[in-house]
């Protein structure tokens, strides 16, 4: 949210789902591709098995992508990349 969490503090909407979402009632209202899932894949569709993601009709890379982008690399590139502009020196 909109609040003074320090810089480093980075938002993982993984955690966070499985945290306020349990059941995966929101994804599956709101993401109908994945509303066959059960609850322990919803927030991590890509570490199903094959067998579970077949029934549930999810093909990953086609009826629903693949991740972008791994979150603790992410994570890692944005503070790196922030500690660089904080570090740069201010020209007025």
């Amino acid at each position: 949210g909109a609040d003074a969490a320090p810089y480093f503090r980075v938002f993982n909407p993984i955690i966070q789902g499985k945290k306020f979402d349990p059941d995966g009632a929101y994804v599956k209202r709101y993401v109908p591709e994945l509303a066959k899932l059960p609850a322990k894949y919803i927030h991590e569709p890509w570490d199903a098995p094959d067998g579970i993601l077949q029934y549930a009709g999810v093909e990953l890379g086609e009826t629903y992508p693949n991740p972008v982008i791994e979150h603790s690399a992410g994570r890692a590139r944005a503070l790196e990349a922030f500690e660089q502009f904080r570090s740069a020196p201010v020209s007025v």
